[in-house]
């Protein structure tokens, strides 16, 4: 099977460079930045679609970001993850390809969704005041993937992961998500010998999961012989972590004090999304094989520390 994958030059994109599956041959596409399309260009996604040769999509691409660039910069993440979405969707229909698997993020769920979070639930409310335009945007990709079903018989559905972290993550201070936030600010300041200041207390509850566990699940989800309908959880959902236990997990892995000061000025965003994978274990997945989270910031911290200060997000 060939699958072409979107996002190259993201976390998510990476995972798949760097996995091995002899059934499957993953065809990366990256972003302008290095060289590949714009997604954002109609006209140049559907030039770069009607020559592809693939069996499948797995559609990563996004404009992405922590709370801070959430709360600062909302017509961005909407436009931009609007014009990805349906230029990828539009071209991958029109030119045959009859398969895609779309990615959400658990942050799209309503804020006052039960727990755990159930895929039935993702259009039931009004998602978090932090990241509304991201949330609508990314949730209208469920909604064009069912009208191409609907359409034209085909296979178009999203899986939703919950907070994914590991190598090649953004650790721009300014963009990026908590885990790569928290490793550049503590070596940093273990280098510097200075205080850290976090946003919020600390007590929000988060699931992690090591993107590097994406492409096998992925690929099972590929080789499902019969149709799957709507959305799919996809992670690890061992235990949740509050932002303060994960601050003092990667502060042990970093093997480094700090003095860590909490903002409480700052908003925490939702206080807990925890996420059911009853649907996935339904399917055969076995849910047991994702990476602990221990394991998964050991592997990114040192990573971190080779590549420091050529990462993603310092160029």
């Amino acid at each position: 099977m060939r699958v072409l994958v979107t996002g190259g030059t993201g976390l998510v994109g990476t995972a798949f460079k760097n996995a091995t599956n002899k059934s499957t041959e993953w065809l990366v596409l990256d972003g302008p930045s290095t060289g590949g399309i714009d997604l954002c260009n109609r006209e140049q996604t559907f030039d770069y679609f009607s020559e592809l040769e693939v069996d499948a999509i797995i559609h990563t691409a996004a404009r992405v970001g922590g709370i801070s660039d959430n709360i600062e910069n909302p017509i961005d993440f909407f436009s931009k993850n609007s014009r990805i979405n349906t230029n990828t969707l539009d071209a991958a229909s029109k030119f045959g390809i009859k398969k895609c698997i779309s990615f959400l993020s658990t942050c799209i769920y309503p804020d006052n969704s039960g727990y755990p979070l159930r895929e039935s639930e993702i259009h039931k409310g009004e998602p978090h005041k932090s990241n509304f335009a991201y949330a609508y945007a990314k949730r209208m990709l469920d909604i064009h993937s069912r009208a191409i079903n609907k359409e034209k018989g085909y296979q178009y559905f999203c899986v939703c992961p919950n907070n994914l972290y590991g190598i090649n993550d953004n650790f721009d201070l300014n963009n990026s998500h908590v885990v790569p936030a928290m490793i550049r600010k503590f070596y940093e300041a273990h280098i510097n010998s200075s205080s850290v200041k976090l946003w919020g207390n600390g007590t929000a509850l988060r699931e992690f999961t090591f993107a590097n566990d994406l492409p096998d699940v992925l690929g099972f989800l590929l080789r499902v012989n019969h149709t799957i309908e709507g959305i799919i959880n996809v992670g690890n959902t061992f235990e949740e972590i509050s932002i303060s236990r994960l601050a003092s997990m990667i502060c042990k892995t970093l093997d480094a004090d700090l003095d860590i000061q909490w903002d409480n000025s700052k908003p925490n965003g939702q206080t807990r999304k925890p996420s059911s994978s009853e649907k996935l274990k339904v399917l055969g997945y076995n849910t047991n094989s994702f990476t602990r989270i221990n394991d998964g910031l050991e592997k990114t911290v040192e990573w971190f520390k080779k590549k420091y200060p050529n990462v993603r997000g310092m160029q």
